[in-house]
């Protein structure tokens, strides 16, 4: 079985969608990786979350050490009451047993624990598809109110694919479905205190955190395999077609005289570049998870590098990424990236032709992006494809999961920093 890709971006001609992988070849039932069935390198590489999600938090630094004083408490005339009642009537929504696990303190170290595969342990929150509809519905209204329109669009046309990939496959029914997804609220909603949420799951992982006015989303993982649904009911559901062209505009941008300073590779297959960044799990990228302490040197074109026009585009593509978050946190979001622009970052590897598969990274003091093609896990492409995608946002320099800004509030407001299995207290 061949199916056409209907994608356009540009002039990108279709590419057939490969046959499946061979049915049943991991071990997937129910929505959980047994990673002690797998060979060691796929293992390590697939626990990462689970196996470093306790060390001490430091953040995405450039050398180990984060630049502080880039993330400050500030009113900023938001009101997240509508996602705060939102939560409240979901909790309202749950037996007390149900409780014990879909809400956690604040302070708990499972605000770490993610995979943007299949999780290796049994995790906490609510799985969507254990709920009942009316309770699935809550649940996502929470994750919808926090979003910006097309924010939301994307997450639930990311969770769609999964499920239509399930059927495509005809495989891991119980797995590649739209609500295989654990959904946890983390601190008290109604409190007035930071609080925020955690959506895990399959090319799915959301982490919001509410303090004060203020708001942030990060880590995010959102991908998808295959972009685009082709028949049934998930039929003309589609994921990533602006970061992929919005990517592609920008690098078309850049002229051969400045390939010195963002090309790193002319490829991404796997014959062109070394083993590390050829793999079928984590690919090029580097931010996923078990990544919260990543090093990321300094690397590739700076925004000063750039011409105004250059740095216009760029801007355009951070904002793919940014416009996910409400209109006015999008806005504070991106004012605070152009603060940095100059000393913003841009690599490309791959081509920028029609059809060639990518990766690009933006990194800022305040925002790290990733973007990357990748080879098949459940279909049977070796190579990379336009038609499986990744993507990364992250805070860099101790601002993910909102860790700069809970510390500052923290200070301020209690006596004492809470620490996991604690709830703050206030004076």
């Amino acid at each position: 079985m061949t199916a056409t890709v209907d994608a356009d971006y540009g002039s990108q001609s279709a590419s057939p969608l490969p046959m499946p992988q061979a049915k049943g070849v991991l071990p997937i039932v129910d929505g959980i990786l047994h990673a002690d069935l797998l060979p060691p390198v796929p293992a390590y590489e697939l626990t990462a979350g689970i196996r470093k999600y306790t060390e001490p938090f430091v953040g995405v630094t450039e050398d180990g050490t984060p630049r502080r004083g880039l993330y400050t408490l500030a009113d900023t005339g938001a009101r997240p009451t509508v996602v705060a009642d939102a939560a409240r009537t979901y909790l309202h929504s749950l037996a007390p047993y149900q409780l014990n696990v879909a809400q956690l303190p604040m302070s708990s170290p499972d605000w770490r624990l993610w995979t943007n595969a299949v999780p290796t342990w049994s995790p906490k929150g609510m799985r969507l598809e254990r709920l009942t509809t009316a309770q699935r519905e809550l649940a996502l209204a929470v994750v919808e109110s926090s979003l910006s329109a097309e924010g939301a669009g994307l997450v639930r046309s990311a969770m769609k694919l999964n499920g239509m990939l399930g059927e495509l496959i005809d495989d891991y029914l119980d797995t590649l479905t739209e609500f295989t997804y654990w959904f946890t609220i983390f601190g008290d909603p109604t409190s007035g205190e930071p609080w925020g949420w955690q959506l895990m799951g399959h090319h799915v992982d959301l982490h919001c955190v509410f303090v004060g006015s203020q708001m942030v989303l990060a880590p995010v993982f959102l991908g998808a395999e295959p972009t685009f649904g082709l028949s049934g009911r998930y039929a003309g559901v589609r994921a990533f077609d602006d970061e992929t062209a919005a990517g592609l505009t920008f690098r078309r941008a850049l002229t051969r005289a400045q390939e010195d300073r963002f090309l790193l590779s002319r490829s991404i297959l796997s014959r062109d570049l070394p083993s590390e960044l050829a793999g079928p799990w984590n690919g090029r990228h580097l931010g996923g998870a078990g990544s919260d302490n990543l090093v990321l040197p300094p690397e590739g074109i700076t925004g000063g590098e750039l011409t105004a026009g250059q740095r216009d585009l760029m801007l355009d593509l951070v904002l793919v990424y940014v416009r996910r978050l409400p209109s006015l946190h999008a806005e504070q979001k991106l004012e605070q990236v152009k603060r940095h622009i100059d000393e913003t970052r841009f690599v490309w590897r791959g081509g920028h032709d029609d059809v060639s598969a990518f990766y690009y990274r933006i990194h800022s003091p305040v925002l790290l992006v990733e973007y990357d093609n990748h080879p098949g896990v459940f279909l049977a492409n070796t190579e990379p494809e336009r038609f499986h995608v990744h993507t990364i946002v992250r805070e860099p320099n101790g601002n993910d999961y909102g860790k700069d800004l809970l510390a500052q509030h923290y200070a301020a407001h209690h006596t004492t920093t809470p620490t996991a299995g604690e709830m703050p207290v206030a004076h």
